[in-house]
């Protein structure tokens, strides 16, 4: 090779490699300033089948621990129900908690819903709102008032959400995390009751939930299979319940629950689902549990079902729910079952 094609090369190579480190440090400089690129998250949205049986969403992890309320110190009404009085309520520094006032009114009776008169009774609890701003508003939209709602404690905007369902005349839940069987791959948040928890740990949980927001008649639970079936570990909050004034509502997810036995030893007011309506979320599936519930009312006087806020779930209860009186029926919320069974 002659010495001016060798120093050709030597140019072109020195060029080539001089380029390159451009190019490496042009990237390193933008990774310093911009940060490294992340792939793109894939969502793949999965058509629900006929007869498929979803598993409900276990709530998010909960807000930090500060009041999600302000103290409550004169009487807060949406429309003309009642969402908050100071006689009723214990203001702590976690937030607001009910309680029974000075001249024995209870939470459960102030702010139950109103109640239908009739020969057959038929409650249906609704649950999951306020975790999904586009599907809590969706049911709100569509249920008639008489469907009780129940409420999970760990969204920020809750307690609006809470207002605007009183506001339409809906009695209001509150849903307590409970501990499932397969805890924690279910897990219903930080703040969850726990069967191998001792008593002041478990009451302090259940206590950052009822600080959450007011107006709730009773309480729920928030999966809880677990919990619901240990008698020791359930007793002291039921009866913490029991000294707040407020009831509970057994969703019956919980199939071996001994919630109903113990409410009975400490003098809680509980009413338990009988059918839990949209097990099989399809529109067929849920009219068959619905007239479950009806033949259910004819045999016993009074009957109640759970659901959760699926969209097939609110569109088929919101159909049979408009010719309901017409067969002799009427819809009532929880509390007007609960204040029948202690008659």
């Amino acid at each position: 090779m002659s010495s001016s094609g060798a120093s050709k090369s030597g140019r072109a190579l020195a060029f080539a490699s001089a380029f390159t480190f451009c190019l490496m440090a042009a990237g390193a400089l933008a990774i310093t300033l911009l940060g490294r690129p992340h792939r793109a998250d894939v969502q793949l949205d999965l058509p629900e089948q006929p007869g498929m049986k979803i598993a409900r969403p276990v709530a998010a992890p909960a807000p930090p621990d500060v009041a999600a309320t302000g103290p409550i110190t004169k009487p807060l009404y949406a429309g003309k129900a009642l969402v908050a009085d100071p006689a009723l309520t214990e203001n702590t520094a976690q937030g607001p908690l009910p309680r029974i006032a000075d001249d024995g009114r209870k939470p459960m009776t102030a702010y139950a819903g109103p109640a239908a008169s009739g020969k057959f009774k038929i409650a249906i609890v609704v649950s999951g709102l306020g975790l999904s701003a586009s599907a809590t508003r969706s049911a709100l939209e569509a249920l008639p008032s008489g469907v009780t709602l129940g409420f999970a404690p760990y969204a920020g905007d809750v307690g609006e959400w809470v207002s605007q369902a009183r506001g339409k005349g809906h009695e209001v839940l509150l849903e307590i995390p409970m501990e499932p069987f397969d805890f924690p791959d279910s897990d219903p948040g930080p703040h969850t009751l726990r069967s191998g928890s001792d008593e002041d740990s478990n009451i302090q949980r259940l206590t950052w939930a009822l600080s959450r927001f007011t107006g709730y008649a009773g309480v729920t639970n928030l999966l809880g299979q677990r919990f619901l079936s240990d008698t020791e570990a359930l007793a002291p909050s039921l009866t913490y319940l029991g000294r707040r004034g407020l009831y509970f509502f057994d969703n019956g997810s919980a199939a071996q629950s001994v919630a109903p036995t113990v409410a009975g030893q400490v003098g809680l007011p509980l009413a338990q689902s009988g059918t839990t309506i949209d097990t099989i979320q399809t529109a067929l599936e849920i009219d068959h549990r619905l007239v479950e519930l009806e033949n259910q009312a004819r045999a016993n006087g009074s009957a109640v079902g759970s659901a959760f806020l699926y969209p097939v779930s609110i569109a088929r209860i919101a159909a049979w729910a408009k010719s309901l009186q017409s067969r002799g029926f009427v819809l009532v919320p929880v509390s007007a079952i609960v204040t029948a069974q202690k008659q």
